[in-house]
């Protein structure tokens, strides 16, 4: 309790405020799971049997999966292309990752009614199922990523044998995550190809499950920039600019096909005229653009994209606009096919912000016993 005490008076008024905020989320929050599981859906959430998948669906597990992609995206940079240099960043992108398919895995049992029947994928298989086919990639990724992270544990706790086991299984567990990867990340945008009617033009394609990978390979570089600039600020660590602005370059990359290709789509398809019909879906299809845009105009210009703030700006409006795409296709652009009206209710906003936070509060303590980052152990070590 004393040192408890001592950790408090240390810390300066910005991350009172943070710990203090946190705090009050989390306890909201598991009012908010109470709630959910012993009274039901409808206490918690505007979700009707019109319209059953809302923000949470939305945000916590489409999105969710895209922006825990940084893990595959960095692996695969590293370990199978042999860019040795962003090697010093893939520990906590792993955990990252490790922690986002949690958080989606349990962002889906809040959505699911009968969220106790979960394990059903498991024993009873339907190999024609799109989300059949999500479920096992999802639950062999989550594998995966723990196997990944596993060496961090065997390290911490000095046990030498099975490490070196662990780092002779390197490259196959990596090529392992990015098939799962790859499969599930386009697969879940394959989910929507079932409702033509409902799905608006705008975003109904027959290549949106390539968008979806696209998407997910353009936001993993821009979560990996995102989690090293907020650890670096959170832990009192160097930032590695010179790295992550070599990262960029690949974001840049990314960011252009993935825009090209969507755009080519509009015109292949012959629904340009539906950007200028002033319809609500039209503004929502420009604004997750305009994120993409903004972002690939500061990744255009060394200058900017060697500077920390203009790097984390352009990031995180890939992130944005990554996940404002995921909300449109399964949100915005399906509420005019249904004819329901939907608006999440605060508890669902509060419930997804708990979440978050659990994510983030793991992913400190985390960082802070465990070796995640070379140079505070180091610290560590003389301390």
């Amino acid at each position: 309790m004393t040192s408890l005490i001592a950790y408090w008076q240390r810390l300066s008024g910005h991350r009172r405020f943070a710990w203090i905020t946190a705090g009050f989320i989390i306890l909201l929050g598991l009012v908010l799971t109470y709630r959910r599981f012993f009274i039901g859906l409808g206490d918690v959430t505007n979700l009707t049997d019109e319209f059953p998948w809302g923000f949470w669906i939305a945000f916590d597990v489409v999105g969710g999966v895209a922006l825990a992609a940084g893990g595959f995206t960095l692996c695969f940079l590293v370990y199978i292309f042999g860019y040795h240099r962003y090697h010093s960043i893939v520990r906590p992108t792993v955990l990252t990752a490790f922690l986002g398919y949690i958080l989606v895995a349990v962002g889906l049992l809040y959505d699911l009614g009968k969220y106790y029947n979960i394990w059903h994928p498991i024993v009873m298989w339907n190999p024609h199922s799109v989300m059949f086919e999500v479920a096992w990639c999802v639950i062999l990724y989550l594998t995966v990523l723990f196997l990944e992270f596993l060496p961090v544990v065997l390290e911490k706790f000095n046990l030498i044998a099975p490490l070196r086991f662990m780092q002779k299984l390197t490259i196959p567990i990596v090529l392992m995550g990015v098939i799962l990867s790859t499969l599930h990340q386009s697969s879940l945008g394959s989910v929507f190809l079932i409702v033509p009617n409902k799905l608006h033009p705008l975003w109904y394609t027959p290549i949106l499950p390539l968008l979806f990978f696209l998407s997910a390979v353009m936001v993993g570089p821009a979560i990996v920039i995102l989690e090293s600039s907020l650890s670096a600020r959170l832990f009192h660590r160097g930032l590695e600019t010179p790295i992550l602005a070599d990262l960029a370059r690949f974001l840049q990359v990314a960011l252009l096909v993935y825009v090209a290709v969507k755009i080519q789509d509009l015109f292949v398809r012959g629904v340009v005229g539906e950007l200028f019909t002033g319809e609500y879906e039209a503004y929502h299809f420009m604004g997750e653009m305009l994120c993409l845009f903004f972002a690939f105009v500061i990744l255009a210009f060394r200058k900017l994209r060697t500077n920390q703030r203009w790097l984390f700006t352009a990031a995180t409006l890939v992130g944005l606009g990554v996940v404002y795409n995921r909300m449109n296709v399964a949100w915005i652009g399906m509420l005019r096919g249904t004819g329901a009206s939907y608006y999440p209710a605060w508890t669902e906003l509060a419930t997804s912000a708990f979440l978050i936070t659990v994510g983030m509060v793991a992913f400190y303590f985390i960082a802070k016993f465990f070796p995640i980052f070379p140079e505070l152990e180091e610290e560590h070590s003389h301390a």
